[in-house]
């Protein structure tokens, strides 16, 4: 396994940091390789697509928080009022385990314009205009980080409800002898004891949504007018349709750089808020 990681990993990795000081194309020699510096990452301050695609990421990240904040309400009607747990388990986690390319395609059909069922269920009540949904600018990223929040919910619910399960009972029993009501056993009891669960999809999830790539470019390549861009997909065009690779490697390792600073924000906070 160290060999694997060594040479898949951890190579490519250094060998992508020193190309972003390059200006090369990778259907280029290595003699046409030309060292110009920092110059590639000061490109990118100016590079408006670039810009938008960044701005677009952190946008992204808020489907994170609507996906926790869903998934553990969830979890704790199923675990403590549903039947049948494991059916409602399976129905909430098939999206997640589906194929991204499938589930693109139903949702390119579902959000069409003119004859997707959500439009048309909108004229038949009433609504003479309703919304082009993935072809407007100002419903596109919407659209998309609704098909984020409906894909990833499932895992989330499945892994909160594991830890809801590993919760003493008597906690409850002894909460409700002291007369606390729905709302306080929820604040006082199940919110800190999941924490570190939260914690841990807090980190993932901020991870995936700053890499979400197979979503664009099935769902929208990017459109229109890259609304909907994000970096891994600028990267993508950047890298193998524009084959700038110095270019692109400079939004490799900008884009490790903000994972980077998330992830160690998040360590250092998790010491105010997360209980062990």
């Amino acid at each position: 396994m160290l060999i694997g990681l060594i040479i898949f990993t951890i190579i490519p990795t250094l060998l992508s940091l020193i190309l972003s000081f390059t200006d090369w194309s990778f259907i280029a020699g290595l003699d046409k390789m030309k060292f110009i510096g920092f110059k590639n990452y000061f490109l990118l301050l100016d590079d408006q697509v670039f810009l938008k695609s960044f701005r677009n990421n952190l946008v992204l990240l808020l489907v994170v928080p609507i996906q926790l904040i869903l998934a553990l309400i969830l979890a704790v009607l199923i675990d403590k009022y549903v039947y049948m747990k494991s059916l409602f388990k399976v129905i909430f986690f098939m999206p997640y385990i589906s194929s991204i390319v499938a589930v693109a395609i139903v949702f390119q059909l579902l959000f069409h314009p003119s004859y997707g069922p959500i439009n048309q269920a909108l004229k038949a009540l009433g609504v003479a205009d309703p919304p082009k949904w993935l072809a407007d600018m100002n419903y596109a990223l919407p659209s998309v980080m609704f098909i984020l929040v409906w894909i990833g919910i499932g895992f989330c619910m499945i892994v909160y409800m594991a830890a809801l399960q590993a919760i003493p009972r008597d906690l409850y029993e002894s909460a409700d002898m002291d007369g606390a009501g729905l709302w306080t056993r929820f604040l006082r009891i199940t919110m800190p004891l999941v924490s570190p669960t939260t914690f841990f999809l807090l980190v993932t999830g901020l991870i995936s949504s700053f890499k979400s790539f197979d979503i664009i470019k099935v769902l929208t390549g990017g459109g229109p007018s890259y609304s909907t861009s994000v970096i891994t997909y600028y990267l993508y065009t950047t890298a193998f349709e524009n084959l700038k690779t110095g270019y692109a490697s400079s939004m490799a390792w900008v884009l490790f750089g903000c994972v980077l600073l998330i992830t160690i924000i998040q360590l250092f906070g998790q010491k105010k808020w997360v209980n062990y």
